[in-house]
This record gives C-alpha cells, sequence and structure tokens, in this order.
C-alpha cells in the first residue's frame, strides 16, 4: 500500500480518452520544441487558469511553496524586527520566510478541531511591530478566515493564507488562495495539486500587490535589466507549468474523490470506535492532503501498522517554536509562547494512507489494522 499513490495517478483518464501520463507527455513536447525553458507560454496559460478557478485576478506561479511564502511577505514590506503572527503546528516554511526577512514569528495557539490558528487568541497577539498574519490552512480545510480577516481589517493587517495543502478546498463558497489578501500555495508532487517537482503561487485581487510580487520573484526586475525591487529568482519552470497544464483536467475529479475518500475514512473508524478523527468546520470543505487521527503512544501504534504493510506518517512532530534552527529568531520575541493545544496535538497526530486512488478495500484493511493496534497497545499499556 502506498500511503500516496503518484504512479496510479499517471495511468488516470482524463475527459478526452488519454491518460494523464500522455497529457504530460505530450505538453513536455511541447516545450522542448518551442525551447521557451523560462517564462515560456504554458507559464502564463496555468496563471490564468489557476486564478479563475481560484477566484482571484491574479495568480504569480513559482519556484515553490516556500519562494510563494517569501514572495508575499517581501511584497508585504516584512523586514527585520518586523512581527508576523502564524501558527506553530506547520511546516518550517511558515516560519523559515519570516526568519530569513530577520522578522520574527509570533505563535497563536491552535483549534483543536481542525489545527487551525484560533482567532479566538489571535487579536492579544498582535502588538504595534505586528506586520501581517499567516494562518495555514492545515490538512486540508481552510483557517477560519472570516473571523481572522474581521480581526486583520480592525488593526490594518494584511492576511497570507499558507494554502499548501489546501488548494481546492472552499469556505463558504469560496475557493482557498482567494480568501485573504494573499493566498499561496504548493505544488510538491504529494500536494493536492502536486507537480512532478517544486512549484508554488500567489493569489491576490490587489493589481499594486500582484504587480510587486511578479517583480520580487523576477529579481525585483520591472523591465529588462531596471530592478525597482530587491527579489529572488523565484520563477517557476516552463517544464514544471507545463506538467501541471497537463494534470490540470483531472483535478476537479480528483477533488471531489479526495473528499468523498475522506468523508468514508470518518465513517468506517467511527463505526470501528475511533473517535479522534478529522472535524470539518462549517462552511468549510476539506481536500484531506492528510488525513489524521491522533493515538495514544503513537510509535507503538505506527510500529504495528508497519507489520501489516501500512504506512504512516507524523505532520508534524515538533513545533515551529521548539526548532533549533529558529531559536536565536525565537529568543528576541517579545513573549514565551504558550500554545499547549499544538503541543498536545504534536504529541498524537498520526496520518494514514490517503490519496483520491485510495479503494474502500484498503481503507478497511487501514481502519482494521488501526483498531488492532489500538486494541493492542492499550492492553499492553495496562498490562
Amino acid at each position: 500500500m502506498q500511503f500516496i499513490d503518484l504512479a496510479e495517478q499517471q495511468r488516470q483518464q482524463l475527459p478526452d480518452g488519454r491518460t494523464i501520463r500522455e497529457a504530460v507527455d505530450m505538453r513536455i513536447a511541447a516545450v522542448l520544441n518551442h525551447g521557451r525553458y523560462i517564462l515560456g507560454p504554458e507559464v502564463e496559460e496555468l496563471e490564468t487558469i489557476l486564478a479563475a478557478y481560484v477566484g482571484v485576478d491574479h495568480c504569480i506561479a513559482v519556484a515553490s511553496g516556500t519562494d510563494a511564502l517569501l514572495i508575499a511577505l517581501m511584497a508585504l514590506g516584512v523586514k527585520a524586527g518586523d512581527e508576523v503572527i502564524t501558527t506553530p503546528f506547520s511546516f518550517i516554511s511558515t516560519s523559515e520566510t519570516i526568519a530569513l526577512l530577520g522578522a520574527i514569528p509570533v505563535y497563536v495557539d491552535i483549534d483543536p478541531a481542525t489545527y487551525n490558528l484560533d482567532p479566538g487568541k489571535l487579536e492579544r497577539a498582535i502588538s504595534e511591530r505586528t506586520k501581517a498574519i499567516i494562518p495555514v490552512s492545515l490538512y486540508g480545510q481552510p483557517a477560519d478566515f472570516p473571523a481572522i480577516n474581521a480581526i486583520a481589517e480592525r488593526h490594518g493587517l494584511p492576511v497570507i493564507e499558507d494554502g499548501a495543502q489546501s488548494f481546492g478546498s472552499e469556505q463558504h463558497g469560496r475557493r482557498s488562495c482567494g480568501l485573504s489578501t494573499i493566498g499561496t500555495t504548493s505544488f510538491f508532487p504529494s500536494k493536492p495539486f502536486g507537480g512532478y517537482g517544486d512549484g508554488g503561487a500567489c493569489f491576490t485581487n490587489d493589481p499594486e500587490l500582484a504587480d510587486r510580487m511578479r517583480r520580487v520573484s523576477r529579481h525585483g526586475q520591472a523591465r529588462r535589466y531596471f530592478h525597482t525591487d530587491i527579489g529572488v529568482n523565484g520563477r517557476i519552470d516552463t517544464l514544471q507549468a507545463a506538467i501541471l497544464l497537463g494534470k490540470w483536467p483531472n483535478f476537479a475529479e480528483e477533488v471531489e474523490a479526495r473528499g468523498r475518500i475522506g468523508a468514508a475514512y470518518s465513517r468506517k473508524l467511527q463505526a470501528a470506535s475511533i473517535s479522534s478523527t478529522p472535524q470539518l468546520a462549517a462552511g468549510n470543505t476539506s481536500v484531506y492532503a492528510q488525513y489524521t487521527v491522533q493515538v495514544d503512544q503513537r510509535a507503538e501504534v505506527q510500529a504495528a501498522l508497519k507489520e501489516r504493510g501500512i504506512p504512516t506518517s507524523v505532520h508534524y512532530p515538533t513545533l515551529l517554536s521548539q526548532q533549533p534552527a529558529l531559536s536565536s529568531i525565537n529568543n528576541r520575541a517579545s513573549q514565551v509562547w504558550h500554545t499547549p493545544l499544538a503541543q498536545a496535538a504534536s504529541e498524537r497526530v498520526m496520518s494514514l494512507p490517503m490519496h483520491p486512488w485510495l479503494s474502500d478495500d484498503d481503507q478497511d484493511r487501514v481502519v482494521d489494522a488501526l483498531a488492532n493496534a489500538l486494541h493492542s497497545t492499550l492492553i499492553s499499556a495496562a498490562a
């Protein structure tokens, strides 16, 4: 059993009868034929499609999800000494990009039901040095943007959605990455809409921000050899844009399958008396970038599942506020982070195999193995 089955994805048939692999091959061949490997026509085509899908005016395709966050922060003018509020329960990119600019991450605890930043704890973290807020739409569903945006608006702060895991999900009928000042996402292969390498995108309705992010992603260049901003080499490769275009016609089907399989997992696990299943907030859909449960004695449960050929993963065992690479920056912060709910989650979360081609039989195998593992570890703990 595969944790994420990208090989099976290539065999999926598109509406025109081709497989994804055939469509990707044709798109790659087109790039090799025209030879515009940097900022070829596929880049603009991809940006146009994705902006329309998300429901915003502008999409800037970039080299990675990390670059998307960095470019967004740079376009907003975040600099050394500024504070950026975020969650401690995420991948390193969320805080790493803040640190790269010399700014200070300020951590707000999570809502234990969704694992996303808790807006009820947000306002007390805002200071005169706060420059932006980065909620992460973790595990496939958006953070509470109506509440977060309302607080941000009162304080005149921009909001950047880290939508690396939620692209394709919705909140009250609006799509992730179109829910805030700037949305960012990742096209890393394992993401809901993944390429076959690195890639990412920034989304916004603000034309000035869009222009600034585009310049920043291209060495700050306003026109050839004329640079108005300090920027980075953050362009997406034409080949990655072509691969994503080849996969695009199947994306809506994959989003539907992710939602259906995630819901089926929850029903099966609850029927097996396993209650720690993901919870969707009202108005949200999820693309289940991960299907994550909570377990006691996690290492023992993972070992038991591995023995039965079932892979698992932990997203994320160490909080960003505890990462050694960020220790010097965290120590400059004006407060000691109190995020007990994020800490508790980091000690118990475990992700199960999840992808749009997971069969009912494989789900049943996972649920049966997990129920047996939990029962065995409970007996061992009581002995």
